[in-house]
């Protein structure tokens, strides 16, 4: 007969990440946010938004913000290519995209191999990263998903889609 897993077993299994770039670093996203990867598509603007928050798109009838990464981070702002890719992740109930320079692949990643984040040493601040590993030569920055959206904006987006709505039905 089939024993279920220990609790320790399943906090030991290692996770997956979708890695995607920012210029010339790479971002590990928990593969059980990520809902769906969508080529870049312009966004209808939300006046009053965060300069990071682009606008919004309609996913088969569920409204969605989008973020550019890049200027959540405090980056420079880059032309939209072929590679662009905007990432659907879920957070907190909540799906949101968030605008990546390009996806690379998926790996896995044992909680073993998951150091702590420096306080130097990157352009992004380290309250959205859970921490850093390596995948062969490569440094991989894993983002903490749930904090890229901070709650007081998550509120803004409620309230300006909300009045959206209102307007649409009027």
């Amino acid at each position: 007969m089939n024993q279920p897993a220990s609790t320790a077993a399943v906090a030991d299994e290692a996770a997956q990440y979708l890695t995607v770039n920012l210029g010339t670093e790479e971002y590990g996203v928990d593969i059980l946010a990520v809902r769906e990867i969508r080529g870049w598509t312009p966004v209808t603007r939300i006046p009053q938004a965060p300069s990071y928050v682009l606008g919004v798109l309609n996913l088969r009838g569920a409204i969605v913000p989008v973020l550019d990464l890049r200027l959540r981070f405090g980056l420079a702002r880059e032309e939209y290519t072929a590679t662009t890719v905007c990432v659907i992740v879920m957070v907190a109930g909540r799906q949101f995209g968030v605008v990546v320079d390009a996806v690379s692949d998926v790996v896995e990643v044992s909680p073993s191999g998951i150091r702590p984040v420096p306080d130097m040493g990157t352009t992004v601040d380290t309250e959205y990263l859970k921490g850093l590993t390596s995948v062969g030569e490569r440094m991989v920055l894993l983002l903490d998903v749930d904090r890229l959206l901070q709650p007081q904006d998550a509120q803004m987006l409620e309230a300006a889609l909300a009045s959206a709505d209102t307007k649409a039905v009027a």
